[in-house]
């Protein structure tokens, strides 16, 4: 292993806070895995890396026996005492190094790829950490790119995307341009945890509600119902515990205050806030 994959070691310890222990590890099991196909399938395969210097080592467990059969398993007793075990005999097991002439830059390639890769998937790890408890929040991003019609935004620490069926129809996007979304899923894929956001969604409308009116955080008032067309009007069907608070007028604010908040965060979408009653009629 080469001093720029030592430096790499460092910078992703220091940046990704993920311990030079733990990426030792992932580094290890490639460069096990390229000492098999190097070395053969020689019995109970170890490496070591120096983790001051780099230097790579392959170290087997191998019989000491009178006629080798199997040059993988087996060693003979002049080989084993040149190796150091001077006492060998036959029915011995040693472990003797079999590390290959140019290995390490065999092993440095396979080690770069591994920390990649393992860094790539530790990243996605704590991105879900992070945001799987956030579900139903509203959170702010800043757009970035297009991919066709979905909108990918970038979070800050991490990127989401703004599918199109997610999209209100009325509203353009540019890059660069800041927009609040709701937070709607944390979707699986073969890539990873994606962030899944969405404006289209009423529960949008209804957390924006809940931000502006302190009376819907502590109880007092309950929205029982909401309809939504993205763009175009929504209705909310709110009921009070107290009968002293008016739950349309604790919606609507002083002035219209709330409401006007809610409306320009919606690009002028028509809200209507209406008293919910369990009489149909």
């Amino acid at each position: 292993m080469n001093a720029d994959m030592l430096a790499q070691l460092e910078f992703f310890e220091r940046e990704k806070g993920i311990s030079r222990e733990i990426l030792l590890g992932a580094v290890q099991e490639a460069i096990l895995a390229a000492a098999k196909r190097a070395v053969g399938p020689a019995r109970e395969l170890r490496v070591e890396i120096n983790p001051k210097s780099g230097v790579i080592q392959a170290w087997a467990k191998l019989i000491v026996a009178d006629r080798i059969i199997s040059k993988h398993d087996q060693i003979s007793v002049f080989d084993a005492r040149r190796a150091g075990f001077s006492e060998a005999k036959v029915g011995d097991e040693v472990e003797v190094e079999v590390t290959p002439s140019g290995f390490g830059r065999i092993a440095s390639q396979h080690a770069k790829q591994a920390l990649t890769g393992y860094i790539r998937k530790a990243e996605k790890e704590k991105v879900y950490a992070e945001y799987k408890d956030r579900v139903g929040e509203i959170v702010s991003g800043t757009v970035r790119r297009f991919e066709k019609s979905d909108v990918v935004l970038d979070l800050g620490k991490s990127e989401a995307l703004l599918p199109n069926r997610e999209r209100v129809p009325t509203e353009e996007y540019q890059i660069g341009e800041r927009i609040r979304c709701l937070l709607k899923t944390i979707e699986q894929s073969i890539h990873g945890p994606e962030i899944i956001l969405s404006r289209a969604d009423p529960a949008f409308v209804l957390s924006l509600v809940k931000s502006e009116v302190a009376e819907l955080k502590d109880g007092t008032i309950e929205v029982k119902a909401i309809a939504r067309e993205p763009g175009f009007r929504t209705k909310l069907a709110v009921y009070s515990r107290d009968s002293k608070v008016d739950p349309v007028g604790a919606c609507v604010g002083l002035r219209g205050q709330r409401v006007k908040n809610i409306v320009r965060e919606l690009n002028n979408e028509k809200v209507d806030i209406i008293p919910w009653s369990s009489d149909i009629r």
